[in-house]
């Protein structure tokens, strides 16, 4: 329970900042030229908002736990005082004259933005006057365009404000980039120093690997880590795989289908690092403290086995869930044997020193004026190699795939950790600026692609035909959102 409260605040928190910054770069270009912004929220509010605010008269009015405000809109009279209806028999709407609303109804005051802080932790927004958008607001687009309404702009200002939001995501995210480099560096395994070799998925093993080989090159291309060998082979699809076995250069050749094969096994850890089983720390409680076995001790022996790999251990230990298993273990240059019990989980109660103790890891450096460039490159290769995923999503296997809150929540850490929650922020800032990007009606993209329609025929998609589009993209947004979360549950309860 408490490893899922530090991802979900790790989720919450970043998404937060994502959003919020996203829907300012939307404000920020509204309010250049002059366009009034209605509504500012963090977070959705149906039906209530747990904070809202709004300067008036030169003062700042705050509620909690409120009620939200209700549109500005009464159904409209005809010369007799009845209620005008329309074709479909409902109700013809208009807006109400700021001069008929009472002393203190915020809607009197339209010009100032509303800012809140909704209930429900999946977004927010930033509602533009006379823009169709998710609100949907039909009776705001009945009445005359007005000066300050987002209808009104040229096409030439309207189309800074559409991409205001994803220029901003993308920025953010070489900025973390430029940061987390600055304070923290850059460290990883150059793969020509994995001695011990590397250890494969199923999949993997199936598809030719053997557990110990060391990958030399892909398609002749010298491989440097192991993210470029997964991304060679998982992303691009290449074939050709060149390995050191037993000191022997062997090339394997990957079938034509190798990344559904590993998209289908639902393998996340495809390749790891093989590295001695030096105990870094015991558990209390468990086998390994009763045996007073010690931080510092290597074990090298199960059941009379020579193993000292922490890999092959583990896989040995998975075939004595609680049992009782002789192993082999030297301290202080003495070989020692002792009885431990295996836990129901195959578990001794140990966690092992990180393969970098053992292993000559490669470290950057950045001073301030390079980390900006370094990270602005990372930024692109970022959005480039998440780019090249996509055509996976379009699979059917692929699909299979796609996560909801829940999947991207598990890419946080168990315990937190600030260099790798502000680079996952900076990868959800990348993924956030190319989903927004889609010409979908109801993200920026879709906005975008009617702007570019209207600068090349001259002429402005109707108003109605907007609010069609954006009910469509709206039901394809949800169907994808309930799509992607119901892969989640249904992984969680059946896998």
């Amino acid at each position: 329970m408490e490893t899922f409260l530090i991802r979900a605040l790790q989720l919450i928190l970043s998404l937060s900042i994502l959003v919020v910054l996203h829907e300012l770069g939307h404000f920020a270009f509204a309010r250049l030229f002059k366009v009034r912004v209605d509504k500012f929220y963090m977070f959705f509010n149906p039906n209530f908002s747990l904070i809202r605010a709004k300067r008036i008269n030169g003062k700042w009015d705050v509620k909690l736990f409120a009620p939200n405000v209700p549109a500005n809109e009464r159904p409209k009279l005809d010369a007799d005082g009845d209620v005008m209806v329309d074709a479909k028999k409902k109700p013809v709407m208009e807006q109400i004259p700021a001069s008929e609303l009472p002393e203190g109804d915020w809607r009197k005051y339209p010009d100032n933005t509303e800012w809140g802080i909704g209930w429900l932790p999946l977004g927010g927004y930033c509602k533009i006057a006379g823009m169709v958008d998710e609100s949907m607001d039909t009776t705001q687009m009945a009445a005359e365009p007005q000066p300050w309404e987002y209808r009104a702009q040229s096409v030439w200002k309207r189309l800074p404000i559409i991409i205001g939001g994803v220029l901003v995501n993308f920025i953010l995210a070489m900025v973390i980039y430029s940061a987390v480099l600055y304070t923290w560096g850059e460290e990883y395994l150059p793969l020509q120093n994995a001695k011990y070799g590397l250890q494969f998925s199923k999949t993997m093993q199936a598809s030719g690997f053997q557990n110990g080989d060391k990958v030399v090159s892909v398609d002749g291309q010298a491989i440097e880590q192991r993210s470029d060998l997964i991304e060679k082979i998982l992303i691009e699809g290449k074939q050709k795989v060149t390995v050191n076995r037993d000191n022997q250069l062997i090339e394997l050749s990957l079938p034509v289908d190798f990344s559904q094969k590993v998209l289908a096994s639902g393998e996340t850890d495809l390749v790891s690092i093989r590295q001695p089983f030096v105990i870094a720390e015991v558990t209390d409680g468990m086998g390994a403290a009763a045996a007073k076995l010690q931080a510092g001790d290597s074990i090298v022996g199960i059941n009379n086995k020579p193993l000292y790999i922490f890999q092959d251990i583990a896989n040995e230990l998975n075939t004595s869930i609680n049992s009782k298993i002789a192993i082999d273990y030297i301290r202080n240059g003495q070989l020692l044997n002792v009885n431990v019990q295996v836990n129901e989980n195959g578990k001794l109660g140990v966690s092992p020193k990180p393969y970098f103790d053992f292993l000559e890891t490669k470290r950057i450096e950045y001073g301030f004026f390079a980390a900006i460039p370094a990270g602005i490159n990372l930024g692109w290769e970022t959005l480039t190699s998440y780019v090249k995923q996509m055509k996976l999503v379009f699979t059917k296997e692929g699909s299979k795939q796609l996560g909801g809150f829940g999947a991207i929540g598990k890419m946080f850490p168990q315990a937190w950790d600030w260099q790798v929650f502000w680079s996952m922020t900076a990868l959800l800032s990348v993924i956030l600026a190319f989903m927004n990007f889609l010409p979908i009606p109801a993200l920026d993209g879709g906005y975008v692609l009617f702007l570019v329609y209207e600068i090349i025929t001259g002429r402005k998609p109707n108003d109605k035909f907007m609010e069609y589009a954006q009910t469509a993209g709206m039901i394809l947004l949800f169907g994808l959102l309930i799509f992607s979360n119901g892969n989640d549950i249904f992984k969680a309860i059946f896998k």
